[in-house]
């Protein structure tokens, strides 16, 4: 096992190839973990898209193996863009200030289908006649990009006014941020609490989002720091607890609805989605199968004083769209009209919630 001044010391010999200083001057280096399986490094470039980080990555492995031997072992070294933080003489800037609602898509558990409700009903939000983002603030698991055929897609950097902001894709009338966008697919993201939570807040501070009447965050499953960020960020117009009719599944479910409507957090529950709620063959239109239970979702609904916003079937379309990137809501069919019809009672109800609420505040929590 090496000690940390030794690897440093290593890695003062790699010169970023445009700065032309070492690494460890220029502060790239974050942190080391030298185990005796191995080492992890990470690195944080001062920007998102660092066209030579690749070269970097390259270079750090090549150095180590010459300088410490060819047999050491490099477990991993990850790249995670350096978050700026506010200096605290500095007044702090509202974030997403041209957002007029701010959605939030939950899950108690995964696997019950939140991400193909999240990008579907952005979609069908969209093609409603509003503007409408979403950001895929599932850090650890991203799906969003492969659900939109974008798992190629890095975003550009620009500057404006004086800051750089990251360009979101535009696709599907939506604008999307995504992790995804940052790390190849076939890479795990190994993030502690604090670098997840401030990597969300710089997606929503520096994504190019502009004027929208709807921001939606498919966030990931149970309750968690992203949770926390969020509204503690940002004032959350409403949530959206997803879960299929399954008791187990609707067991997690009701823990995030009381999360929401705990007195720290108080954002107001939008209502439930009920996702594969029968399934119909694709053979036989009119049949339906209740596979998960039936009704599990009304029922709780009814029990915890929760609007039902929706009911969407189990159809091999919308697996189908999930996989290849067209989501299902774009193809005219009966599962894209249960879509439409969710659009419609989500934009009801936060006009509704609009109409005789407050706005939500930002949580304040004492550390």
């Amino acid at each position: 096992m090496y000690s940390k001044e030794q690897i440093l010391k290593v890695l003062s010999k790699v010169v970023h190839p445009e700065k032309g200083k070492d690494i460890v001057t220029l502060g790239l280096v974050s942190e080391i973990i030298s185990e005796s399986d191995g080492i992890t490094l990470t690195l944080t470039p001062d920007r998102s898209n660092d066209p030579l980080i690749a070269s970097v990555k390259s270079s750090v492995s090549r150095t180590l193996k010459e300088n410490l031997g060819s047999d050491v072992t490099i477990k991993d070294i990850r790249v995670i863009p350096r978050v700026e933080v506010p200096k605290h003489h500095e007044v702090e800037r509202e974030l997403l200030p041209g957002i007029k609602n701010i959605i939030a898509i939950s899950s108690g558990k995964g696997g019950v289908g939140k991400s193909t409700i999240a990008v579907n009903l952005a979609i069908a939000i969209s093609m409603k006649g509003f503007s409408v983002g979403l950001l895929d603030a599932d850090i650890f698991g991203p799906s969003i990009p492969k659900m939109l055929n974008a798992e190629n897609y890095r975003p550009d950097v620009i500057r404006k006014n004086g800051k750089d902001l990251i360009v979101p894709l535009e696709r599907y009338g939506l604008r999307i941020l995504s992790t995804g966008f940052f790390v190849s697919p076939s890479e795990a993201v190994i993030w502690r609490g604090p670098m997840a939570s401030g990597f969300l807040k710089q997606l929503m501070d520096q994504g190019d989002w502009g004027e929208l009447d709807y921001l939606i965050f498919d966030l990931p499953p149970g309750t968690s720091d992203i949770h926390l960020t969020l509204v503690q960020e940002v004032p959350v117009t409403g949530a959206i607890v997803v879960s299929t009719p399954q008791e187990v599944a609707l067991a997690d479910a009701i823990k995030g609805i009381s999360m929401f409507r705990s007195e720290k957090i108080n954002v107001p529950v939008l209502g439930l989605v009920e996702n594969m709620s029968w399934f119909t063959p694709e053979e036989l239109p009119d049949k339906k199968y209740y596979i998960f239970g039936k009704d599990g979702c009304r029922n709780l609904s009814e029990k915890m004083d929760v609007p039902l916003l929706g009911q969407i079937p189990l159809v091999q379309s919308i697996c189908e769209g999930s996989d290849n990137g067209t989501p299902v809501v774009l193809d005219g069919s009966v599962a894209a009209t249960a879509f439409m019809d969710l659009a419609d009672e989500v934009i009801e109800k936060v006009e509704k919630r609009n109409r005789e609420q407050r706005p939500t505040i930002k949580v304040e929590m004492n550390k």
